[in-house]
């Protein structure tokens, strides 16, 4: 349920954020402002409920590219922020789930990240399909 939840609030983040940008006359300043703001809080929470950041060091050991959320994050609130205005929230959050499926299945098949490999079978393939059907709906419909 919580997923549901979060899920709904990425469909609130790119109006949310294109307001901001049109007050700020920059999507890019509104992208800062907006990740900014994630940073305190994040921040704030990670002191108060985590214990704070004494195991930081353990990042030591990954590889750059796990290093790389923030910058995917950032890429997506900056991607959205722009296209919302000609998309809408409807299409930009389509697009984006499909977005997120299509790519999840496929780190699913070759167990990326240290996941546990699931193979591609009919019914997750149909699902995809559906989906970036749906999508094609909206975008067209809006």
């Amino acid at each position: 349920m919580a997923t549901v939840a979060a899920g709904g609030f990425i469909a609130l983040q790119a109006p949310i954020n294109a307001a901001l940008g049109r007050a700020v006359t920059s999507p890019l300043a509104a992208a800062s402002i907006s990740f900014a703001v994630g940073t305190a809080a994040l921040v704030a929470i990670t002191l108060l409920f985590s214990g704070g950041y004494g195991g930081v060091g353990g990042a030591s050991g990954l590889g750059w590219v796990y290093l790389t959320g923030g910058l995917l994050g950032a890429v997506y609130v900056t991607t959205a922020l722009i296209t919302v205005r000609t998309l809408g929230a409807g299409a930009v959050t389509a697009a984006t789930v499909t977005g997120q499926l299509a790519t999840s299945l496929a780190l699913d098949r070759v167990g990326a990240f240290g996941l546990a490999e699931r193979p591609l079978s009919g019914p997750r393939l149909l699902g995809v399909a559906l989906l970036a059907a749906g999508t094609f709906l909206v975008v067209r419909g809006r």
